[in-house]
């Protein structure tokens, strides 16, 4: 008997999102970028229906599931042309931070909003000087008698003006740190309300069409109560990658929607627009490199859905080298996707009509966020190859 890659519960989740997606679609999100707002109406949907927290705990509002359910809703909204960045975000790292190492009052009092949708979190690691080097993070939080004081900048940190707070990682000052860093990274995570008095945003200018906005954030000794701590001061690394790996599986998600979207218009015009006596699709210089793109997309969704397997089973160490691989593969796939469905189009494809041309800025970040693609060949080639390390 073959095995069945997804569940009948798997299959129907697809469909159901698929549904919703389609209900909005890639004119809503245009709409929505157009009027400088975020997609609040759909997110508030996905929420009512279940799907933000569907791999929250079911005794915290969530539906139970895992990394591997909340991938297919990201990748399946994707797909219909309406994706939610802030799924990467929100539910997959902050919520899954919380439910893994939280207190039970941080658990209660963030949970069910954020998987109901009433409720958002940011999430703020990378920092302007620190780059790939998550060890060179000089965000720093010092005790201040009961409570912590958090000084420090971050950068590109997604949807700040629809957060209700951020996790900020941070650092704790010790006597051996007075140059602010050690070259040893040792993780704090903080739940840092977005109306906290020293706490300031600034949006950065980008080029990229997305409903979500990136910012710059600014740290200024924001005051903050033991509570926020989440989880224990010393446990290092192994709270950040709970949620960095999230991270990469639901970025794969995304991209490979995004790469099945554009494929889709694609695949769509090669079948009606005919130039001689038959439709361009008949062509093989049109049809090959789609069926490559297909083909691209369809093992990188075998690598994400391996991923997120592995982090739902609780294999941290093989599901990170997965979600890099997958990452990895799934950024390479969405940018030949979305690069062949624009030259199909030839000219229409860079019209606002058919709306891809938007995409090929869109689909490099996965090739640059949350991790470039060459910091991930350095990982495999050292942590899976065992070759020198080169950095």
């Amino acid at each position: 008997m073959t095995p069945q890659i997804e569940t009948d519960e798997h299959k129907a989740l697809r469909a159901a999102v698929a549904t919703l997606g389609a209900k909005y679609g890639r004119d809503y999100i245009t709409r929505t970028i157009a009027e400088g707002r975020p997609p609040t109406e759909l997110w508030q949907e996905a929420g009512k229906l279940g799907y933000l927290g569907v791999n929250l705990p079911e005794e915290h509002g969530g539906g139970g599931g895992g990394i591997t359910e909340l991938s297919i809703v990201l990748e399946e909204l994707g797909a219909a042309g309406s994706p939610l960045l802030m799924l990467v975000v929100s539910p997959a790292i902050c919520g899954t931070v919380i439910s893994r190492f939280g207190t039970e009052d941080q658990k209660r009092a963030w949970l069910p909003g954020l998987a109901d949708g009433s409720l958002l979190m940011a999430f703020g690691i990378t920092e302007p000087d620190a780059g790939s080097n998550s060890h060179r993070i000089t965000t720093t939080a010092r005790k201040d008698g009961a409570d912590w004081l958090l000084t420090g900048r971050k950068v590109f940190i997604s949807g700040v003006d629809m957060a209700d707070a951020v996790l900020i990682v941070g650092r704790t000052e010790t006597v051996s740190d007075k140059e602010g860093r050690t070259g040893h990274l040792k993780p704090c995570l903080f739940i840092v309300p977005t109306d906290a008095e020293g706490f300031r945003k600034h949006p950065i200018d980008m080029e990229l069409n997305a409903a979500e906005k990136q910012f710059e954030l600014v740290l200024d000794d924001v005051r903050l109560p033991a509570d926020a701590l989440v989880g224990d001061e010393d446990a290092g690394l192994l709270q950040l990658f709970a949620g960095l790996n999230p991270e990469r599986i639901m970025t794969a998600a995304f991209a490979i929607g995004m790469g099945r979207y554009a494929l889709s218009k694609a695949i769509e015009y090669a079948r009606d627009r005919t130039v001689w006596k038959t439709p361009i699709g008949a062509h093989q210089a049109i049809a090959h490199p789609l069926a490559q793109a297909h083909i691209d997309l369809e093992l990188a969704r075998l690598m994400m859905q391996k991923a997120a397997h592995l982090y739902d089973a609780g294999d941290d160490v093989g599901a990170g080298e997965a979600a890099n691989m997958a990452k990895y593969a799934a950024g390479e796939a969405c940018v030949r996707a979305v690069d062949q469905a624009v030259h199909t189009l030839g000219g229409n494809g860079l019209t606002r009509e058919f709306g891809l041309a938007s995409l090929i800025t869109a689909a490099r970040v996965a090739r640059i966020a949350p991790v470039s693609r060459e910091m991930i060949l350095n990982y495999v080639s050292h942590q899976t190859l065992g070759l020198p390390k080169s950095y």
